[in-house]
């Protein structure tokens, strides 16, 4: 079953860091720090652009990681986070 992102959200673009070059963030961006393309909505304004990182194009919204709320979606992906980065 295919899940549409929940609007208002952008957990997505917000917990993970992002080591690849963004518009506007040429060296990524931190874990926690707000991605430069959400939109005021929280959507992505170069979704579906060739400019858009492929990690954000890997993932894919998921019951597991987006649940109910917004902050289900935070929580998941900031656990995912510090369990995928080298401590």
């Amino acid at each position: 079953m295919s899940l549409a992102c929940r609007p208002d959200c952008g957990a997505c673009c917000t917990a993970p860091s992002i080591s690849s070059s963004i518009p506007g963030m040429p060296d990524g961006k931190p874990a926690g720090v707000r991605c430069v393309q959400l939109d005021d909505g929280n959507r992505c304004r170069i979704f579906g652009q060739p400019e858009r990182p492929s990690v954000c194009s890997s993932l894919q919204p998921d019951l597991d990681m987006c649940g109910t709320t917004r902050m289900h979606a935070m929580t998941f992906l900031t656990q995912l986070e510090y369990l995928t980065v080298a401590h």
